[in-house]
């Protein structure tokens, strides 16, 4: 597959170009040779089977079953129909100028197919497996997770984990889009599909390459055409009646007016001239363009998306993405780093590395960035059979018993749960408040910083027209609106559950506009209902949670929320082409059917009107695939 994407041309375009210039030269040749009729006609049938054959071919099995009104049944009855009328040139000329539309079609997917192959050569075909005897190459698919694969300079992580040796710069454009390399050292978590670009590393496996960043994105790249597009439902919808309309129509136009002019006139029927008509009408009829570009337009802007690191499960979520009127966004992890570092330690009657102790040991088990934070400002082993009864409140905090002593670590939520008195923080921040055996003993200040693209992000949404933008977050409403302030964000929904994000979700789509669409951007486990939940979910796919990741409808590789903007540029760019090309096909349609009917166009603008327009609306469709600007 990648060799055939390197190409400009596949061999099956080279074989239809070849003989596309075939046919052409040998109509302009038989133009001027002077045969007599019989000899004309063999030679240019000749022409014509060299540019239609295949349209032919496929005409015929669509007639045995049973799918009669195709583009190629119309293109089939039109031009045998015109050569057996005596014009030779106009049947073969709408064959090979057809022919030509379909290269340029076959042209475009391929160009916006190579966009996706890209993405298609992340996926490592082996893993070097560290084993007692050395290095062993095997399928990725028979490394367990906790296994250590070595990844050699040059060589893709074929299996998301975490850097237990060694330190390199990886490059992470075919995920991220992003083209600077990063650098990794111990402890570091590396995705796979990313290139080890100069160290060895030593990788301890996290997930099973089935469940890998490189596997997943492949699978949602390629079940992104399987989820249509209203637009792709309407054009479908539409050729299903459209194209035996026309044939119904120009059955009418061949019929009914000469046999009006025999029987009502008392003229001369003129079959030959309303035939001629009839098959004009047919040429102009065929909905190439829209059939088409239309998919084209979304298969172009599904692809020029990823190659910007984002990922959109299907045509449907992109249109729905144009017409965004309000996105939700959770805090921690999507505009903030969820990198918390402990910033202070508040109203403890023990020592603060006391504290520290205990808080860490209760959120052991926890793999929250607060509880991470935790136990890195420990920052010494813990003895895990000091910890028992452990019990996690979603939302609020922990308890767990911890060498005897029963403790509880959490916010606000926890402590009244518990019926704790506790002590506010003034301090911007969030507080863990931590109890034991059911007494306060202090709150640990934790700090989160602003994601360098979050302002970018908001500023840009609002400049796009984005109605409202609203922060909602389980965090204190002191912190969340700090940092909302600090993004210009002034609707704040704070200390919210998982089921609350919901409600809150459910209520701004009660209030959006006809025709609006609600987001939501979340990254943790507990999003994954509300990323379900609104018209569109974008989860942030580098550090996000699998469930998120699962739940969501459209996927920012590498966590940026000023992609989430990026998206929404693409999808409304790709929406004005769609609209551009409905729009434009059926203007032309209308009036040379019209003209074709009444006997005003020719077979040449009848290929214009089929071929021509077909032109211009693919090229004008491959313009989605160029998304690096917006």
């Amino acid at each position: 597959m990648k060799a055939a994407c390197c190409c400009i041309m596949t061999k099956k375009q080279k074989k239809v170009l070849i003989r596309i210039i075939i046919s052409a030269v040998l109509v302009v040749l038989f133009s001027v040779l002077p045969v007599s009729s019989t000899v004309e006609l063999i030679l240019f049938a000749a022409a014509y089977l060299i540019a239609g054959y295949d349209i032919l071919r496929k005409a015929i099995k669509g007639i045995i079953n049973g799918q009669v009104f195709d583009e190629n049944f119309l293109m089939a009855v039109a031009t045998v129909g015109a050569i057996a009328l005596g014009e030779y040139r106009e049947g073969v000329a709408v064959m090979v100028f057809y022919q030509i539309g379909e290269l340029f079609q076959s042209y475009a997917v391929g160009k916006s197919r190579r966009n996706i192959a890209e993405l298609m050569d992340i996926r490592p075909d082996t893993a070097n497996l560290e084993t007692d005897g050395g290095i062993e190459t095997v399928d990725p698919d028979d490394v367990e997770v906790g296994s250590i694969i070595v990844v050699r300079p040059g060589e893709k992580i074929p299996i998301d984990g975490t850097v237990e040796s060694g330190e390199s710069y990886i490059n992470t454009s075919a995920l991220t889009g992003e083209s600077v390399p990063r650098s990794v050292r111990p402890g570091d978590a590396v995705l796979s599909g990313c290139i080890n670009e100069n160290g060895v590393l030593r990788v301890r496996t996290e997930k099973e390459f089935g469940e890998s960043t490189a596997s997943k994105i492949l699978d949602m790249v390629e079940n992104a055409g399987s989820l249509k597009s209203k637009s792709e439902n309407f054009i479908s919808k539409f050729a299903r009646v459209y194209t035996p309309a026309v044939c119904i129509a120009a059955l009418v136009i061949a019929v009914i007016p000469p046999l009006v002019r025999m029987g009502v006139l008392g003229t001369a029927p003129e079959w030959r001239d309303w035939l001629f008509r009839a098959f004009t009408f047919l040429v102009i009829s065929c909905p190439c363009a829209l059939v088409i570009s239309i998919p084209l337009s979304f298969f172009a802007g599904i692809g020029g998306a990823s190659h910007e690191g984002i990922l959109v499960k299907g045509a449907n979520y992109l249109e729905a993405l144009a017409n965004t009127g309000a996105i939700a966004f959770d805090k921690t992890g999507t505009v903030t780093q969820g990198v918390f570092e402990v910033s202070g330690i508040h109203h403890s009657p023990l020592g603060e590395k006391e504290l520290l102790g205990y808080a860490a040991a209760a959120e052991f088990y926890s793999t929250h960035p607060i509880s991470q934070s935790l136990k890195a400002a420990w920052g010494e082993e813990i003895d895990e059979s000091q910890i028992s009864d452990v019990a996690e409140y979603s939302g609020e905090g922990v308890t767990a018993s911890v060498s005897g002593k029963k403790v509880a670590v959490g916010n606000a939520r926890l402590m009244k749960r518990l019926g704790v008195e506790y002590m506010d923080c003034h301090s911007v921040g969030t507080a863990v408040h931590v109890a034991i055996d059911g007494e306060y003993a202090g709150h640990i200040l934790i700090a989160d910083a602003l994601k360098p693209g979050a302002a970018l992000a908001m500023d840009k949404l609002r400049n796009m027209g984005v109605r409202r933008l609203v922060m909602m977050t389980g965090d204190t409403d002191g912190v969340a609106r700090n940092v909302a302030g600090s993004l210009g964000i002034t609707e704040v929904k704070s200390e919210l559950m998982p089921e609350d994000k919901v409600a809150e979700v459910e209520q701004l789509i009660n209030e959006k506009k006809l025709g609006e669409m609600v987001a939501f951007a979340g990254d943790g486990i507990n999003d994954a209902p509300v990323l379900s939940r609104a018209d569109i979910g974008i989860a942030m796919g580098a550090m996000g949670s699998d469930a998120a990741i699962e739940a969501a409808d459209i996927v920012l590789m590498d966590d940026d929320p000023a992609k989430i903007a990026k998206a929404v540029a693409i999808s409304r760019k790709c929406m004005r082409i769609v609209r551009q090309n409905i729009v434009f096909s059926l203007a032309v349609k209308g009036i040379c059917l019209i003209l074709g009917a009444v006997g005003y166009a020719n077979m040449w603008m009848a290929i214009f009107a089929d071929v021509g327009v077909m032109v211009i609306a693919v090229l004008n469709a491959i313009r989605a695939l160029r998304v690096k600007n917006l």
